[in-house]
């Protein structure tokens, strides 16, 4: 059999692409052919989708291809991507896949891959081209049938809630796959629970559901502050990144959120390796240390992140986009629906606004995560050239995801976005002056190569 996927779905994490222009059903049924083909073990696979309209047709057609490889399918049905992993833990399947376009526009979907509970990614995904062009299926018939593990994750969720102070909180799904689950497990906390959005509705039509871009939280924090809530908390689309807004609606930054669950994680687990991916302020590897930890920093993108957990036997790990993984009383994998149990745990625990612990924090200056558009068929080339340019100017340079570059006075970081069409950017100085002077600086090398990425980027 021969299938050509198009070349930009094929990202280094997962599958991705426009339904109907670049993504499409027959893509869908040969990815089910292909994975299939794979399997040497017990060759269950359990599959579930998100919320998003394509969803159903894109995983009946991945279902098809892998009941036709022979494949023991067991569908969980839609939620959130956190549920698919906690379903492969508990039923041991050789592969899970989850069709979602997570934080992605409404007209995008694709894949997220375990297989024997690892990820599947780089490589793995990008000989799928090479793979595609020339495969043989036996036509074995595999078989089919329903997974219910939403009751039984659940009641995990709401098992690990260890509450007695009551806490008013304002929850935000954004229409996403986690609302119905939240609906259920607040049901179970005392306070007041203010509940956004828990009609998983692919259309998303109150705002995007991304919480690591400012304007999407707009409703949050209204809510936070008409409720005079505690804190609120908001989930992507599929549920593995989360969001926080303290008590006085300001937004609390990814690698903060990192910082904070570090810390209380800290408090039990003396010593531990601790990761945060290259996107994260100095602040977060700093105060890890101070506490005990031991800090590592890591590629971004959650597969990235949950081979370096098993790598450094870390307990706990973040990105800046919000994606946070527990392997102390947990699996490993990114869950923003248990980092949120965890979140509500630990101020729990706490006799102080969340306010005030934020400002607590040292304080530095920061830009946060810029998305600059360049073409996916330019952007990795851009980085090298940018890289090999602070290399002749003999910086001093972390390059293990797009190039960071240190000097006393702060940092930058400029890197391919492995999802989207574009660059992202993030610099953090000790002072507001000199934050300007390193964006002035960045922008001068940036002119010499792309003066069009230089125009996007303000000092």
């Amino acid at each position: 059999m021969y299938h050509e996927f198009h070349p930009n779905i094929l990202r280094e994490y997962d599958i991705r692409g426009v339904v109907d222009e670049t993504l499409t059903e027959s893509d869908s049924k040969a990815l089910g052919h292909l994975l299939g083909l794979k399997l040497r073990g017990n060759r269950v696979v359990n599959v579930g989708y998100d919320g998003r309209n394509s969803s159903v047709k894109i995983k009946n057609a991945l279902i098809s291809g892998l009941i036709e490889t022979g494949a023991y399918v067991k569908e969980i049905g839609l939620g959130p991507t956190p549920m698919l992993y906690f379903s492969c833990y508990k039923n041991e399947a050789e592969l899970g896949i989850m069709v979602t376009g997570s934080h992605n526009p409404k007209n995008h979907n694709g894949f997220k891959i375990v297989m024997n509970n690892k990820p599947f990614f780089g490589l793995d995904i990008l000989n799928l081209q090479n793979e595609a062009a020339d495969y043989f299926i036996n036509q074995a018939e595999g078989n089919f049938e329903k997974y219910n593990v939403k009751n039984i994750y659940s009641n995990f969720l709401k098992d690990s809630f260890n509450i007695d102070k009551i806490q008013n909180i304002a929850w935000d799904s954004g229409n996403g796959a986690a609302g119905e689950i939240i609906k259920t497990i607040t049901s179970y906390l005392n306070g007041s629970q203010n509940l956004l959005f828990c009609e998983i509705d692919g259309n998303f039509p109150n705002h995007h559901p991304d919480p690591s871009e400012e304007k999407n939280l707009k409703d949050l924090k209204k809510s936070v502050l008409k409720n005079k809530c505690d804190f609120g908390i908001a989930f992507d689309g599929d549920g593995d990144r989360i969001g926080i807004v303290d008590n006085l609606g300001r937004t609390v930054p990814g690698d903060l959120i990192l910082l904070l669950l570090a810390e209380d994680v800290l408090k039990s687990n003396k010593n531990a390796s601790i990761i945060a991916d290259v996107k994260c302020s100095q602040v977060v590897f700093e105060r890890i240390t101070d506490f005990g930890g031991k800090a590592i920093i890591s590629k971004t993108g959650h597969s990235n992140i949950k081979l370096n957990m098993k790598k450094h036997n870390a307990v706990f790990a973040g990105e800046m986009s919000g994606h946070m993984f527990f392997a102390d009383n947990y699996f490993g994998f990114d869950d923003a629906l248990y980092a949120a149990v965890r979140f509500v745990n630990m101020m729990a625990k706490s006799n102080r606004k969340l306010s005030d612990i934020i400002n607590d924090l040292p304080k530095v200056f920061n830009t946060p995560e810029i998305r600059f558009f360049c073409e996916d068929e330019k952007k990795f080339e851009f980085i090298e050239k940018l890289k090999q340019k602070q290399y002749d100017k003999k910086k001093e340079i972390i390059d293990l995801d797009g190039i960071r570059v240190n000097s006393e006075d702060g940092w930058w970081l400029m890197r391919a976005s492995n999802t989207q069409p574009s660059l992202v950017f993030r610099c953090e100085a000790k002072t507001r002056n000199k934050l300007h002077e390193i964006v002035n600086d960045l922008k001068k090398d940036v002119e010499v190569i792309d003066k069009n990425i230089a125009k996007q980027i303000l000092a």
